[in-house]
């Protein structure tokens, strides 16, 4: 303890000289914590508004949700019996159609019909007046809200008349907020909401056709939601009823949330260890210019471990300095802005501060701070006096003790890393990501000075002066070549990343979607339109290809005799309801992986074909049965086939094929994908619409923009962190070069006495900086287009094709970045004079 206590009256005087030296260290430090807890801060505050204003967001205490169907008047008494209010709402897509003739117009809107009770919980934002106000008959018509986009998409003003179906409806209002909007998902149009009951005349709602029911409950403040809700699943689960309540009442958004949240931060932990190599590189820069008092202390008789404690408690000291100013800027931030941050969510927020994400930051930036500094740190316990002070430091390895605290804090890092988010595969994908670019930049650097020294010896380069001071400084025993690509390196590299993945998305849709993607999905087709149909686009000699299949939806609530979720967690296929077609043939161009085709008369017990690769991720074989609820009724069906299914050419395509006989007497609709050239779609859109006013028509490029949308705005935010890296990135490098500016002073002095120009001396600083820019965009680069590649072909199962522009961009970047870090350091190397430079160091 006694060393330790004169270590820290040491450490305290050397601290009361200034940080001068460890302001790379803060800056580093600060601006990765700052990022990590101001994205938990946002996070956290998105998760506490979900759960504070779940009953809210889901529109009641608790909703029963059922496909293709209302509730049986068994369910009904049973929600009676339990609630102290029921609202019914009725969800589906229509076609919103104004004006007649060569005039008309019709656009996808997603269509809720509501009851007089409506909303249970909170208020519908509309322009003027309210709901019951907007959707009261006027003039013979019931009224209608829709969203400001799709009224002006239509030309549409309030008090205007559009159809839904074969019913009229006048404009009431337009609508700005839905209270419950955050629980419907994705939706391919914009909403419109109108009273159910005037539904009853549109030809819209029929059996067979796709629509949903919710039915949403207010309960007494007793009420124990898990109790209630296993007392519903055991009486009607197999039903096809869904449950969800306030508890959790946008599971999606939540999942969804986690994940970005988990991925952003793991982002900023890149730009951590961006900051890593800037904290390594400042400790080793201040403990550089403390040589002489470190050589003092060991001529006194202080040993190593004594002169390691005394700067450790200097550098946790400082740590803690820059991880509470990285608190107050990722907590403030978000604080100063909460009203425009909530503002712009479209789900409820509350913006304060929270213990977690600061817990969070704080232990990466704890972690971090110690792992990077170890080893400049280890250096001072072994070196020798005399070494100091004739300033040859060299290279030293650090005590095997150093090297396993190393080794554990790095477990540690990434041990927090999995513990904090949710996804392990991401945390370990991102983490090994990370070391593996570290590990890939390290050898570039080191092979980029083993190259440079040999170039700088090379016959090639004689006489060219410039040049060869330039690769010999990047070659050197102390050049900055291994702090530069491995800050600029790292942020680059995740920017080219998101380049080459982002390019290649854009190239996919642009190239595959005229080729492959039908124009138009058509739905709820009835069997007594489907001959009128198929004449009107078979006809058409600017139709391609048209495909129709019968399609009703059911849920998967049991695999051999277990519950689905049970058995496969929570895979897509069986976490909502899905279509399912029947056929007595095999389809033409369906391709059997496994089994056969039951024979086109059978009628026996149900069988079911399955999309095989689905069938693989839920470990499913031939034989194994599953239990599909279609409008209430249970089919037991085995599976004795598997077959390819593309979804990736947004075609037609069915996890689940059913034996007709199995089926037999289910109400049902069909679909159609036309393919058709573009100059040909809008007539085809108006003619089908006339004809039959109750299909729905589903353009598949507006839906997949609306897809691209959300996706391009995942883009960004991953962009603006990834900026942050490279912001940091460049604090390195402005560090490193302050660090080097010593060293260039004394290489001008001595480049000056030899005859050298100031032109021919900054000429050669900058093409070292050139040169170390160009290599750390090179090496990101090829780490962006490998994790591009791997995006695109293992994830996105798509076609990689390299991006140049970008890649140009980024290795352009590279040079700019290094030239201007460098140059601002290079004026005083410049102006020193070499007579004062040189009796210096006499």
């Amino acid at each position: 303890m006694a060393g330790w206590a004169l270590a820290a009256r040491i450490a305290r005087r050397e601290l009361r000289g200034g940080l001068a030296g460890f302001w790379i260290f803060l800056i580093c430090l600060t601006l990765g914590v700052g990022a990590i807890s101001g994205v938990g801060t946002v996070r956290s505050a998105i998760q506490q508004g979900l759960t504070t204003q779940g009953a809210v967001l889901l529109g009641g205490d608790a909703e029963m949700n059922f496909t293709y169907r209302y509730a049986t008047p068994a369910e009904k008494a049973w929600m009676a019996s339990k609630a102290t209010q029921v609202s019914e709402i009725i969800d589906f897509r229509s076609m919103a159609v104004t004006g007649q003739g060569d005039a008309e117009d019709r656009a996808l809107t997603q269509v809720k019909g509501v009851d007089a009770a409506y909303p249970l919980l909170g208020t519908v934002g509309l322009d003027a007046g309210t709901l019951p106000e907007a959707l009261q008959v006027l003039d013979g018509l019931p009224g209608a809200v829709m969203e400001k986009v799709l009224a002006d998409r239509l030309g549409l003003k309030v008090g205007d008349r559009f159809k839904l179906g074969l019913q009229e409806f006048h404009l009431g209002a337009l609508l700005l907020r839905e209270p419950d909007s955050a629980t419907g998902g994705l939706t391919l149009g914009p909403r419109t909401i109108v009273r159910a009951a005037d539904l009853a005349q549109s030809g819209l709602i029929k059996d067979g056709t796709i629509y949903d029911t919710a039915y949403r409950l207010s309960l007494p403040a007793a009420t124990d939601l898990e109790a209630l809700k296993r007392l519903a699943e055991a009486q009607f689960r197999d039903a096809g009823m869904a449950w969800a309540d306030s508890r959790h009442a946008s599971p999606g958004i939540e999942r969804f949330v986690e994940r970005i949240g988990s991925f952003l931060i793991l982002v900023g932990l890149a730009g951590m260890a961006v900051g890593g190599v800037g904290i390594a590189a400042a400790v080793r820069s201040y403990l550089d210019g403390k040589t002489a008092t470190i050589a003092t202390f060991k001529v006194l008789g202080a040993d190593g471990g004594l002169v390691f404690r005394i700067y450790l408690l200097q550098i946790a000291v400082l740590a803690a300095l820059g991880i509470a100013l990285g608190l107050t800027l990722g907590a403030g931030v978000p604080l100063l802005f909460a009203p425009l941050i909530e503002a712009a969510l479209p789900f409820p927020a509350e913006i304060t501060l929270f213990a977690h994400p600061m817990i969070e930051a704080s232990f990466y930036g704890v972690v971090t701070a110690f792992l990077f500094t170890l080893w400049p740190l280890a250096r001072t316990e072994r070196l020798r006096a005399a070494a100091l002070y004739r300033g040859a430091l060299g290279f030293v390895w650090p005590r095997k003790r150093y090297l396993v605290a190393m080794v554990g804090l790095a477990v540690l890092l990434v041990g927090g890393a999995i513990y904090f988010s949710s996804s392990l595969r991401l945390a370990l994908g991102a983490a090994g990501g990370v070391v593996g670019a570290l590990i890939v930049l390290a050898l570039a650097a080191l092979g980029l000075q083993w190259l440079t020294r040999r170039l700088a010896r090379s016959p090639a380069t004689r006489g060219r002066v410039g040049l060869r001071l330039a690769l010999a400084a990047i070659g050197g025993p102390r050049a900055e070549a291994m702090p530069v690509i491995l800050s600029l390196g790292l942020g680059l590299s995740v920017l080219a990343a998101i380049g080459q993945i982002d390019s290649n998305l854009r190239s996919a849709i642009a190239r595959d979607l005229p080729a492959k993607a039908p124009s138009f999905f058509f739905v709820d087709l009835q069997d007594d339109q489907m001959a009128g149909f198929l004449a009107r686009v078979q006809g058409d000699p600017q139709v391609s290809k048209v495909e129709t299949a019968p399609m009703m939806r059911g849920v998967i609530t049991r695999i051999n005799g277990r519950n689905a979720r049970d058995v496969v967690g929570d895979h897509w296929v069986v976490s909502g309801d899905r279509g399912i077609t029947f056929s007595a043939s095999q389809p033409a161009g369906t391709t059997l992986t496994a089994g056969t085709w039951w024979p086109a008369d059978y009628t026996g017990p149900a069988q079911v074909s399955f999309a095989a690769d689905e069938a693989a991720e839920m470990h499913l074989k031939l034989g194994d049965t599953i239990t599909i609820n279609i409008l209430g009724r249970d089919i037991e069906a085995a599976i004795t086939s598997f077959r390819k299914v593309d979804f990736s050419n947004a075609g037609m395509g069915f996890v689940l094929t059913i034996n007709p006989s199995a089926v037999a007497g289910a109400p049902h609709t069909s679909i159609s994908t036309v393919y058709a050239d573009p100059a040909a779609e809008g007539a085809l859109l108006r003619d089908l619409s006339r004809a039959y006013p109750n299909i729905t028509a589903i353009a598949v490029k507006e839906a997949i923009g609306r897809v691209s949308e959300a996706l391009e705005a995942i883009a960004t935010a991953t962009a603006w962190a990834a900026t942050a890296t490279l912001i940091t990135g460049f604090v390195v490098l402005i560090g490193a070069a302050a660090a080097g500016e010593r060293a260039r002073v004394y290489e001008a002095a001595l480049l000056k006495v030899l005859g050298a120009s100031r032109a021919r001396i900054l000429g050669s600083f900058a093409l070292r900086a050139g040169l170390m820019g160009a290599a750390a965009g090179a090496v990101a680069v090829l780490a962006g287009s490998v994790a591009g590649w791997a995006v695109m072909t293992q994830v996105m199962d798509s076609t990689y094709h390299f991006e140049p522009r970008s890649a140009l961009a980024i290795v352009g970047g590279g040079v700019l970045a290094t030239l201007v870090a460098g140059l601002v350091f290079a004026w005083r190397p410049l102006a020193a004079r070499p007579a004062t430079v040189l009796r210096a160091l006499e």
